[in-house]
């Protein structure tokens, strides 16, 4: 058990390609002194590579078939309606704004997360210990927090308040302490929610006011979607001035790393993408929902949900085809690129006409087929990840990934063309970077991944972690 806090940051959609550039040309002064001072190692995330389920990993500890939250924009069977945590404005519109922002501010952490799954705030707050958070999105905790809006608190009674961190700061909704610190939301162009964060980290920083904090960056992910993920060199400088407002807090970089321990990651990585799909186009003599008609699924054959680079179907009652049948309705479609379901209890791949069936045993994976489909050099940690996130009990009957260059358009029309996109399988989405500085020995593995970051920071404290943070080696069994 160490003496130190902790602090874990988050850059929102950074890859190790623009991470290193940056390093190479010193525009980077507060990471490169933490890579001088640490370790760097190139990690994976979880799949699908979108920001909720990424971060809810980063929460929990864990995949999708233990944290429940399967996808950026999904279908509830239970409740019979699409869930938009914001792909784009429109999509929200599309499903309903309000509900929309209901689903991603509230829902999510508190309805969606799975009980089963202790996030690490939990953990931590149990311990005795100060939790922090700042505009983390999967943030459930033991505390009560009030809304700072009256306005909209007396709208919605049921979300007068939530339980979040000890300490916890999220875009000016909810606010531990009164910090001084400016609109986190006024202009994400100029990095205002990074700049949001770096005042908050630096009141809390020189009040020593946490054990472990979650300092979460997404404005470069903004920046990265709208330019690309090589382009967005500026997003990630006003990242590493945010960092550096800790460090400055502190006293300087010695003195922050005698004080915490410090590591930095990102949630996913981003793909370039020129061109887009609608995944609905392979299924156009089905009744897709959502459509223009009827305000619920009843009639509809399936449901497509898809946003930035993977699509879910979900198979209705009423659909003549089977979930295999379906899957092939894809076969040869343009832009499209892995298709996974489940058959008889075994993960199914396809790709480019060929088959991989494939299921846990003996500690490793039983492979039937052409094991090509989910090539490690092409998609890192394939069958784990892909396995997982079809055990997930929100997921669609299929999961599709769309190839190098194409992004699907998501439920309101738009999607990220000229721009930066992820979530899928593929290496460029599924890479992150990870730093760590100030510890007595590299806290990272070789090939560490997002759902070990909970648990180290557990271990941190002499925390035992809770068990729904299982070992990647044993995953849920479909």
């Amino acid at each position: 058990m160490s003496s130190k806090s902790f602090i874990l940051a988050v850059i929102d959609g950074l890859t190790p390609a623009l991470l290193e550039r940056g390093l190479e040309g010193g525009r980077l002064p507060m990471l490169q002194a933490l890579v001088e001072e640490g370790t760097y190692a190139t990690g994976v995330t979880v799949f699908p590579s979108l920001t909720p389920v990424c971060l809810s990993s980063i929460a929990t500890g864990a995949y999708p078939d233990v944290h429940h939250i399967p996808h950026l924009s999904w279908y509830h069977r239970g409740k019979r309606r699409v869930v938009e945590y914001g792909s784009s404005f429109p999509a929200m519109r599309a499903v309903g704004a309000r509900q929309a922002l209901r689903d991603s501010i509230f829902n999510m952490s508190h309805e969606h997360l799975s009980p089963n799954a202790a996030t690490v705030f939990e953990s931590i707050e149990d311990a005795g210990l100060t939790p922090a958070a700042i505009n983390f999105t999967c943030y459930r905790g033991r505390t009560r927090h009030a809304i700072k809006l009256p306005g909209l608190a007396s709208r919605n009674r049921w979300y007068e308040a939530v339980y979040g961190p000890k300490r916890f700061f999220f875009f000016n909704l909810f606010e531990s302490d009164v910090t001084g610190a400016p609109i986190a939301v006024r202009s994400r162009l100029e990095g205002s929610i990074d700049a949001y964060a770096g005042v908050v980290g630096r009141w809390l920083v020189t009040r020593d006011g946490f054990d472990f904090l979650v300092f979460y960056l997404p404005d470069h992910d903004y920046a990265s979607h709208l330019a690309g993920p090589q382009a967005s060199i500026d997003a990630l400088t006003r990242a590493d001035a945010a960092i550096g407002q800790l460090a400055d807090a502190a006293g300087g970089l010695d003195e922050l790393l005698d004080r915490y321990a410090v590591v930095v990651c990102s949630d996913h990585g981003q793909t370039h993408v020129d061109a887009s799909v609608r995944l609905q186009d392979s299924f156009g003599d089905l009744d897709v929902y959502p459509g223009r008609r009827r305000s619920g699924p009843e009639g509809f054959d399936i449901v497509v949900t898809a946003s930035n680079r993977c699509g879910m179907v979900y198979r209705l009652e009423d659909c003549r085809l089977d979930i295999r049948a379906l899957a092939e309705r894809t076969d040869g479609a343009r832009g499209l690129d892995v298709v996974l379901f489940r058959e008889d209890r075994v993960a199914v791949a396809r790709r480019g006409g060929q088959e991989l069936r494939f299921r846990p045993e003996s500690g490793g994976w039983r492979l039937d087929g052409d094991p090509d489909v989910l090539d490690e050099s092409l998609y890192p940690n394939a069958l784990e990840r892909s396995w997982r996130a079809l055990a997930c009990p929100n997921a669609g009957d299929l999961i599709v990934t769309t190839a190098d260059g194409f992004d699907f358009v998501d439920l309101g029309g738009r999607s990220h063309v000229g721009g930066g996109s992820h979530g899928s399988l593929g290496v460029s989405d599924s890479t992150v970077p990870i730093i760590g500085a100030g510890f007595d020995r590299s806290p990272l593995s070789d090939r560490p991944v997002i759902t070990e970051l909970a648990p180290l920071a557990l271990a941190h404290f002499g925390i035992e972690p809770p068990a729904s943070m299982a070992p990647a080696a044993e995953p849920t069994r479909a």
